[in-house]
């Protein structure tokens, strides 16, 4: 089988990056043909045979003429020339959709089904929604001002967003997403899509609340790759390991590690926090770890913190934490309930509740029964592998 995998990002940048790349090793080692289409990057580390690209676009920088076209972000012909050669040296039997809104835009999918009928084969469209952005133009569900999670798109309309100021807080960016956002639900571009893969329920009923979505959504919790380690035995601290950012709950878990002196906590990770987290006393920062550096700090942990204050779709850091044996207390929003079984695996907390939050670490800290209970539940917790994940993304690419 021939899959094109399609993301802005072709290097390393995030999650939807480290997914796209481990499912490409993937496919290829299950005999199955893999290429890409993206932007061009210095850092890009995967494409395809036609090396077609489009241009490095950041819509982050806050100089929006650096685009030629502000409604570039809108409708690329660009990338719709750009993906054109790749499908036709290709071939593609499955176009693997994933971060593609505002630099790529949904004007890739039109070609794609262009192709499709001048060349008489049947292509599949497969979208991994890592995120919200088909419902909401900032991907976030989150009010930049007050900081607080938000549905109004979803509730009241697209408009919100220009209203709230929800990209990047530019007037600007805002009435661009709005606008993009509006065009495509009008025309029912993502009608085009054959199959939605949600990573959680959360992110599902979301989707749903939009008519053309909603025939075409499935839930798909992600994939661990997991790593193995030998068993260390469990030492004397409380970990956080991310982002250290305002709506990875940093503010809110700072408060509580200052509250609570006689507790020591690791965090590993860095972010625009990172002085906060340094100046507590019973914090040791370990800076950013990975592989199986992190994987031993996570398992010798007593237990992790997840204080999440945005929607969180399917996160990798509960799911890690848990298959290491290592239980969570973790925040009530988003995907978060459906990985962690309260009770068993861990402990829930309403997000952003300081005092809540430092009575749970407090009380699980203490009862060592109670936590060896759930540290013994922890090891029969099972998530997907990368390719017990892949063999039914393959079912999904033959349905």
């Amino acid at each position: 089988m021939k899959v094109l995998i399609v993301n802005k990002f072709l290097h390393p940048n995030g999650g939807s990056e480290t997914y796209i790349f481990k499912v490409g090793e993937q496919l290829r080692r299950m005999g199955h043909e893999v290429q890409y289409f993206g932007m061009e990057h210095e850092g890009r580390i995967v494409g395809n045979q036609a090396e077609s690209y489009t241009k490095d676009m950041d819509f982050h920088t806050g100089k929006l003429k650096k685009i030629l076209y502000p409604f570039k972000i809108i409708y690329s012909l660009e990338a719709r020339k750009k993906i054109r050669p790749v499908l036709e040296q290709f071939g593609p039997d499955i176009v693997h959709l994933n971060n593609f809104n505002f630099q790529l835009t949904p004007s890739i999918l039109y070609e794609i089904r262009a192709y499709e009928k001048k060349s008489g084969g049947r292509i599949k469209i497969i979208y991994t929604a890592h995120d919200s952005q088909l419902v909401c133009p900032n991907h976030l569900m989150q009010n930049p001002i007050t900081g607080k999670c938000c549905s109004q798109c979803l509730e009241d309309g697209l408009i919100c967003c220009t209203k709230n100021k929800c990209i990047h807080g530019s007037t600007v960016k805002s009435i661009l997403g709005t606008m993009e956002g509006m065009v495509y639900k009008r025309v029912k571009a993502y009608a085009k899509i054959d199959t939605i893969i949600c990573p959680s329920r959360f992110i599902k009923e979301k989707l749903d609340t939009d008519a053309v979505l909603r025939k075409r959504t499935v839930v798909m919790h992600n994939f661990v790759d997991r790593t193995e380690i030998q068993d260390y035995g469990k030492e004397d601290y409380v970990l956080y390991f991310g982002r250290y950012s305002m709506e990875k709950g940093i503010g809110t878990l700072v408060k509580v590690c200052n509250a609570l002196p006689h507790i020591p906590f690791r965090f590993a990770g860095t972010g625009p926090m990172e002085e906060q987290v340094r100046s507590c006393r019973n914090v040791k920062a370990l800076g950013f770890l990975e592989g199986r550096e992190l994987f031993e700090v996570i398992a010798k942990a007593r237990f992790t913190v997840f204080p999440s204050e945005c929607y969180e779709n399917c996160p990798f850091t509960v799911m890690e934490s848990l298959i290491y044996g290592t239980p969570v207390i973790g925040s009530d929003l988003g995907g978060i309930p459906e990985l962690l079984e309260e009770g068993k695996t861990g402990e829930l907390f309403e997000s952003g509740n300081e005092k809540e939050l430092a009575e749970k670490i407090k009380s699980l800290w203490k009862e060592q029964e109670r936590l060896q209970r759930y540290t013994e539940a922890c090891k029969s917790v099972h998530f997907d592998s990368l390719q017990e994940y892949c063999h039914k993304l393959l079912h999904l690419y033959e349905e």
